[in-house]
């Protein structure tokens, strides 16, 4: 095993590749891929981890939507309260298309801040889920507060 952070040979014979992971090296993808805004192409480990953090933001979106619709649906409507389920699930529903549609813009955002060697751009998603959920927590127990008095 060669030693670390030494070249490796990937592919054809006496093509020297650095670093190692996928099918193309960074050397090789200095200009920009069609439908991108200029830059170069950044290190393939970093667009995977980009997009590890895109597809993590969308299971939670994903979990969002099924939280909300197993509330909406499957839950026993709160005593004097029958809206009580619509107005927990739905905001969980709706979050989550939020958080989806969000999570591609900003994977969008970084891989072109990567690109232009600029700096990465924080993220809202963190706030709006925060913010969010803070506010559906709040309203579960006003709804439980409300079908629990007598």
């Amino acid at each position: 095993m060669p030693p670390r952070g030494a070249d490796v040979t990937i592919g054809a014979p006496g093509k020297r590749r650095r670093g190692g992971g996928a099918t193309s090296s960074h050397e090789e993808h200095q200009e920009s891929q069609p439908g991108e805004l200029g830059g170069q192409e950044p290190d393939v480990r970093f667009t995977l981890a980009n997009e590890r953090t895109f597809l993590a933001w969308n299971r939670t979106a994903l979990a969002l939507v099924v939280a909300g619709l197993g509330i909406v649906q499957l839950l026993p409507p709160f005593p004097r309260v029958p809206w009580g389920r619509h107005v927990l699930g739905i905001p969980l529903i709706a979050l989550g298309a939020i958080v989806s549609v969000t999570a591609y813009l900003e994977w969008r955002r970084t891989q072109t801040a990567m690109r232009r060697s600029e700096p990465v751009p924080q993220s809202v998603l963190p706030r709006i889920l925060v913010g969010t959920i803070t506010g559906v927590a709040a309203l579960s127990a006003v709804v439980l507060l409300v079908s629990a008095v007598r």
